[in-house]
C-alpha cells in the first residue's frame, strides 16, 4: 500500500483539463499569428517599393516609381500619394506610415502600427 502512495507522489505531469487549457491558448495565440504574418509580408513588400523609389529624383517620379512596384506586388495599404518624400543631403529618403486592424472576436481589435523609410 505504502509502493503505490509514494509511487502517486512521484508521478507528475499535466492533467486533461491542464493539457485542454494549454491546447485552448495555443489554438488562440495561432489564429493571431495566422493573421499577423499576412500584414508582416505587405510589410516588407512596401519596404522593398519604397527602397525601389528612392531612386527616382523628383516627387511625382519617386511616386510613379512607387505605384508601379504597388500594381506589381499587389498591396493596398499604402498609395503613392501616401508618401513623405525628402532629401537628406544627395539622398532621397521615401518614408510611410500606417495602421492595420485585425479582429479578433466580438468589440476586439488588434491594432498595428506600421512606420519606414527607405535606406
Amino acid at each position: 500500500m505504502r509502493e503505490i502512495q509514494s509511487e502517486r507522489r512521484r508521478q507528475r505531469g499535466i492533467s486533461f483539463i491542464g493539457l485542454l487549457f494549454v491546447a485552448v491558448v495555443l489554438a488562440c495565440v495561432g489564429v493571431v499569428v495566422a493573421q499577423v504574418i499576412p500584414t508582416l509580408i505587405e510589410y516588407q513588400a512596401i519596404l522593398k517599393a519604397a527602397n525601389k523609389a528612392k531612386e527616382g529624383t523628383t516627387v511625382p517620379e519617386v511616386r510613379a516609381i512607387f505605384d508601379r512596384a504597388q500594381a506589381i506586388d499587389d498591396f493596398q495599404a499604402v498609395a503613392g500619394r501616401d508618401l513623405e518624400v525628402r532629401k537628406d543631403g544627395e539622398k532621397v529618403v521615401v518614408a510611410f506610415a500606417y495602421d492595420k486592424e485585425i479582429h479578433l472576436f466580438g468589440p476586439a481589435y488588434l491594432l498595428l502600427k506600421y512606420k519606414g523609410e527607405s535606406n
